[in-house]
Formats: structure tokens, sequence, C-alpha cells
């Protein structure tokens, strides 16, 4: 694990967190699941390219999905 890797872990837990407490007090499930997602992921996740794809799709998943 090298610097960005953690850096990026930490940026993206964030995001998630956010949409966790969002989707949690608006009872909606999308950021509510993205938001699990992105909190969990980077601990599985050793290629710093992916985490950033991954990342960044998670991120604007929300915007894009709404139910």
């Amino acid at each position: 694990m090298n610097t960005a890797q953690l850096l990026l872990g930490v940026l993206f837990s964030s995001i998630g967190l956010g949409y966790f407490i969002y989707g949690k007090k608006q009872k909606v499930i999308i950021p509510l699941v993205c938001g699990l997602i992105l909190m969990i992921f980077p601990y599985f996740v050793d290629n710093t390219t992916m985490l950033c794809i991954i990342g960044a799709v998670l991120s604007i998943a929300p915007y894009f999905i709404r139910l």
C-alpha cells in the first residue's frame, strides 16, 4: 500500500460516509448502498488506477440513478 492509495481510500470513504448518512436520513436506497460500497471497497482494491475508476463511478452513480 502506498500513500496515494491511502489518501484515495480516505477520500472515497468520506464521500461514502456522506452518501450513507444522506441515504439513511432521506430513506433513499441508491445513495445508501453506494455509500456503503464506497466505504468498504478501498480495503479490497490494490491497484491505484482501479481504485480511482471504481471510486469515481460510485461517486457519481447516485446523481444519474434516481429511483
